[in-house]
């Protein structure tokens, strides 16, 4: 190394250093703020009823983060720091507990992590239903759970337990879904005799094991992460399972990104105890209970459309009820506290047998 690339080198390391300190110290300031945030907080709505995370809060944060951005860095890796950021300050005011299906590694818990960030309080269960319970119970702040995907379509058991428990939707992300191919450390492709995964991991990187693997054992186990556990101490053996998982068992990856649809995205819902304000950019979702009669369909959807509301998911789902009614699932743009949005609940509330607000919320930021 040449003496005057040494002294440019040097020049520009001292300006990091010094861009450094102002940043830790612009981080404790921004801390201390949150600290204050919390001991208001506390004075005027009382320790027990305190809200700390404002999802409408942190969502008009990341989107100014991103308007903002000048460059070079991604607007989304921007705001994937500032999410840890506020994720730590969060924590200094009120650690949150979020309830997800586990076990640890698994995509719902990737998704939970980038939601709240790494210093939530993960807290993995065993059953879609607990996390319901959990949250519902206020044993969680609050819960992450799958609602759809792009190539599987909607989770019906969530939408079943929207029916059978009184939660309300805080939050929506979504997760592009990238398998890798995990093994041990200094494992060959070669070597891989036995594959584990979920048997939908299996079906949607079908292709790719028919080209590459077509000879190896392919278990099916509860979970990927399960899977990742059995090839951490199994010789020969391979896991199809995320980065979480390769992280939390020390796994390598063999391929990666081995989907054979690169476009595969999972929708996940956050599910709390509290009503959500206007972020200026949200959703609301609801179930109706209708009867299944000429014209019922186009009734419940006919006030979206002279509202000039529009609609972004909807499933339709067997009611529990008598006269063969079902139950609509809907999704639609705005929030239920908008004009347009509360005479369209006010028309379908007088014309339908039941409605169900279950939340409005931000759209996904990240």
């Amino acid at each position: 190394m040449t003496t005057k690339q040494e002294e440019a080198l040097g020049e520009l390391r001292q300006q990091i250093d010094s861009i450094d300190k102002q940043i830790h110290q612009l981080l404790n300031q921004r801390a201390r703020c949150a600290q204050g945030v919390a001991e208001v907080k506390q004075e005027f709505q009382g320790e027990e009823d305190a809200v700390f995370y404002r999802p409408e809060r942190e969502a008009q944060v990341l989107r100014r983060v991103m308007e903002r951005n000048e460059g070079p860095l991604p607007d989304k890796e921007v705001a994937r720091l500032f999410r840890e950021i506020m994720s730590v300050c969060l924590a200094l005011e009120q650690p949150m507990r979020v309830a997800f299906l586990g076990p640890e590694g698994t995509f719902t818990h990737q998704a939970a992590l980038k939601h709240f960030g790494g210093s939530a309080v993960s807290a993995p269960l065993t059953s879609l239903d607990q996390v319901f319970r959990e949250v519902e119970a206020g044993a969680a702040h609050y819960g992450v759970v799958p609602i759809e995907n792009s190539t599987e379509g909607m989770a019906t058991h969530t939408l079943d337990l929207f029916k059978r428990f009184n939660l309300q939707i805080c939050g929506e992300l979504e997760l592009p879904i990238h398998h890798q191919l995990l093994a041990q450390a200094g494992t060959e492709s070669s070597d891989v005799k036995t594959i584990y995964a979920h048997q939908e991991s299996f079906a949607q990187c079908s292709n790719w094991l028919e080209q590459h693997y077509p000879q190896a054992a392919k278990i099916t186990v509860n979970s990927n992460a399960e899977g990742a556990r059995i090839a951490a101490g199994e010789q020969g053996a391979a896991a199809i399972a995320g980065d979480i998982a390769a992280d939390l068992y020390k796994l390598e990856a063999l391929a990666r990104n081995i989907e054979d649809l690169p476009d595969n995205t999972t929708r996940f819902l956050i599910l709390g105890n509290q009503d959500v304000g206007v972020s200026g950019k949200d959703k609301t979702s609801i179930l109706l209970c209708a009867h299944d009669k000429p014209g019922a369909l186009y009734s419940l959807l006919e006030p979206f459309h002279r509202h000039g509301i529009s609609l972004t998911r909807i499933e339709t789902r067997p009611g529990n009820g008598t006269g063969w009614s079902y139950m609509f699932y809907i999704d639609f743009e705005g929030h239920a506290e908008e004009p347009g949005v509360q005479e369209v609940l006010k028309e379908l509330e007088a014309g339908s047998v039941e409605l169900k607000l279950l939340g409005s919320y931000p759209q996904a930021v990240l």
